[in-house]
């Protein structure tokens, strides 16, 4: 038991912490950033998937790690804008659009990747992003370790978070995004355009899920495969609820999760063939279903959230 609890005072599990957690940050903002605005987007797994690949395929074709991130974004958005105009303007099932995204761009995905790489025993690599050393903070015992050893996109990731709180709290373009979720008509009424910013928060929302499965291949990984996402898109979904769609939750939200997985990938180790694997694997899902079972009794939900948006109806 005492050797379990140690776990808990090694830099190694907090700095994989912060790992394992930049897709899910990346993922629950997207997710929470077009619900906010009312729209659900099931497609979030897919999306990852893709962006996962584009990423590094264009990385693996020669161009830098930061346009790789770009590309990863930009196959995200453009998938957010096929859902976006499903749902938005046309009306059409969030649920069911959303799913079918997942399945197309999960496909398109892998079978891009089988143009560009032919089939072969290893998977072809690139080289990843670096830990950041910061002057000073990186040298520090065990917090330098544990926190101040990062890639550039952890730190892009934590960035994003901050921004988007104050731009939803503080600006008024958070103000359109937030009203059109509550109440679009409302929003007509005072000149804004719910279509158009439910559009923007889609799009936006996507590119950010692009970039959380960039994340796996180019700093996490070297290569990709195509189930590498392994649900991270649907982990993402619950705990925007149990985040209360508040962006500083979210965070917690995905540190919370990355710590039961970090925990239990130690825990076999101390364990052995004690516990059968699998347990250990269901750990952070059962810890997340109980804190999210918590959390959700007191989570207030966007009044339009996947109520479709038709002008002049009330």
């Amino acid at each position: 038991m005492l050797d379990a609890l140690d776990i808990f005072a090694s830099a190694g599990l907090w700095a994989a912490v912060l790992r394992i957690a930049t897709p899910l940050m990346f993922g629950t903002l997207g997710a929470l950033l077009c619900e906010r605005a009312g729209v659900l987007n099931l497609g979030i797994e897919g999306i990852m998937t893709f962006g996962a690949m584009i990423g590094w395929l264009t990385v693996f074709q020669g161009a830098d790690l930061w346009v790789g991130l770009l590309a990863a974004a930009a196959g995200g958005a453009a998938f957010g804008l096929l859902h976006a105009a499903m749902t938005v303007p046309l009306g059409l099932s969030q649920h069911v659009t959303g799913l079918g995204i997942t399945l197309f761009a999960s496909s398109l995905a892998y079978y891009i990747f089988r143009l560009a790489v032919p089939v072969s025993g290893t998977p072809p690599t690139v080289t990843p992003f670096q830990p950041v050393q910061i002057p000073l903070l990186s040298d520090l015992p065990f917090f330098g370790e544990a926190f101040f050893r990062q890639t550039a996109p952890t730190w892009l990731a934590l960035a994003l978070i901050a921004l988007t709180a104050y731009g939803l709290a503080r600006t008024p373009l958070g103000l359109a995004v937030r009203i059109v979720g509550e109440n679009p008509h409302a929003a007509e009424a005072q000149g804004i355009n719910p279509v158009r910013v439910r559009i923007g928060a889609v799009v936006a929302g996507s590119a950010l899920m692009g970039l959380g499965g960039s994340f796996l291949t180019l700093s996490a990984f070297n290569s990709f495969f195509p189930t590498m996402v392994q649900g991270r898109g649907w982990v993402c979904i619950a705990l925007v609820v149990f985040a209360s769609w508040k962006p500083s939750r979210a965070l917690v939200g995905a540190i919370l999760f990355a710590l039961f997985d970090a925990y239990q990938l130690r825990l076999q180790h101390i364990l052995g063939k004690a516990v059968p694997y699998q347990v250990f694997l269901m750990i952070p899902y059962l810890m997340s279903i109980v804190a999210l079972l918590a959390m959700s009794r007191r989570a207030r939900v966007p009044q339009a959230l996947m109520v479709p948006y038709r002008r002049g109806e009330r």
